[in-house]
């Protein structure tokens, strides 16, 4: 009996080719299980990291001085932010200068850690990244969301007999290039709607740009300008002083239902501040999600939204995708005014 067992051994050199094969290939499997196993902590690991964010306080650049429109917004975001950030503070970082240039530079080289955000506005970083002095470029950015679509009004004088667009692009031609319109900075949203109202209305206007909506808003009311460009957030705040020609918004804003749009007075023209939040580019995708939804949960509390109205900030959500994809349809429809009137050329 154990000599013939150790002959079969010994002979059966084909059964015992086939059990190494056999074995080689269990190991094989076992070898692609382990490596399965890795991938499944990888991912567990990657989990971990997008729960555990943020781990320290959250840096939010505000590009704009502290009291601004920018500014205020913001801060209601900050009254619900721990609650949506793992109980994380939320700090505040003013970098200003250049109608926002600098604060919007300080979000794109910041760490792409998710700890330093910032607040943008549209169609700002649009026309200061095609700038001869841009400093940064639209692609430098990770949107977060939009919060703010602020639409702009052509606005004169209380006591003024113009009423209607019409009215104004008569006494425009009739004024010849010299009627005034007052807009806050250059390289702004009010700044490239006075230059779309010139193209689409077929007049010359002057325009006298202002540091800020205030001096902007006591120069209308001081019969300096005759007329500007202001956006509902600025002008809302004491509307008896002023007349409203026309909003660029796509239809009658509910603050203000006795305004017409302009596409009523067959102009199509929609203008407006979008004001969102964003990161660096190359931030973790993990955590630009955890972002991304916190956000959301904050945009869509009924109690943030009644904070945002009683303010006068027109509030807008709109996720990451969808406001990235408000940014590059900016770009697309400013290049051309940019470059009719050589704002991309250095002087």
């Amino acid at each position: 009996m154990i000599i013939m067992r150790l002959n079969k051994l010994r002979y059966g050199g084909k059964k015992m080719k086939r059990w190494t094969k056999l074995t080689a290939a269990l190991v094989t499997i076992g070898a692609l299980l382990l490596s399965g196993c890795g991938g499944g902590t990888q991912a567990t690991t990657a989990d971990e990291k997008k729960a555990d964010f943020p781990k320290k306080p959250v840096n939010m650049i505000i590009a704009f001085t502290a009291g601004g429109s920018s500014d205020v917004q913001a801060r209601i975001v900050e009254k619900y932010w721990k609650e949506n950030f793992n109980s994380q503070p939320l700090t505040f970082d003013y970098q200003v200068g250049a109608g926002g240039q600098v604060g919007f530079t300080a979000i794109t080289k910041g760490r792409p850690d998710g700890y330093t955000i910032g607040g943008v506005n549209v169609p700002h970083i649009n026309l200061q990244a095609l700038s001869p002095q841009g400093t940064y470029k639209i692609e430098d950015f990770a949107f977060i969301c939009q919060v703010v679509n602020d639409p702009n009004l052509l606005v004169v004088q209380a006591n003024s007999p113009m009423t209607t667009v019409a009215d104004f692009v008569a006494e425009a031609k009739k004024k010849d290039g010299k009627m005034t319109i007052g807009v806050v900075g250059t390289f702004t949203a009010h700044h490239i709607a006075a230059l779309q109202l010139m193209d689409l209305l077929d007049i010359k206007l002057t325009l006298v740009p202002f540091t800020g909506a205030a001096d902007e808003n006591v120069a209308l009311m001081g019969g300096h300008v005759d007329a500007m460009i202001g956006n509902l957030n600025d002008v809302m705040r004491d509307m008896s002083k002023y007349k409203f020609l026309a909003i660029a918004s796509e239809e009658r804003h509910p603050w203000m239902k006795d305004v017409a749009t302009f596409k009523e007075q067959n102009v199509d023209f929609i203008s407006d501040i979008r004001r969102g939040f964003a990161a660096p580019k190359d931030i973790d995708p993990a955590v630009l999600k955890v972002l991304r939804e916190g956000f959301e949960k904050i945009c869509t509390n009924p109690d943030y939204i009644a904070e945002m109205e009683k303010i006068g900030q027109p509030h807008e959500y709109l996720n990451g995708e969808e406001f990235t994809e408000i940014v590059n349809t900016y770009t697309k429809t400013v290049t051309p005014l940019v470059e009719k009137y050589g704002l991309n050329k250095t002087n």
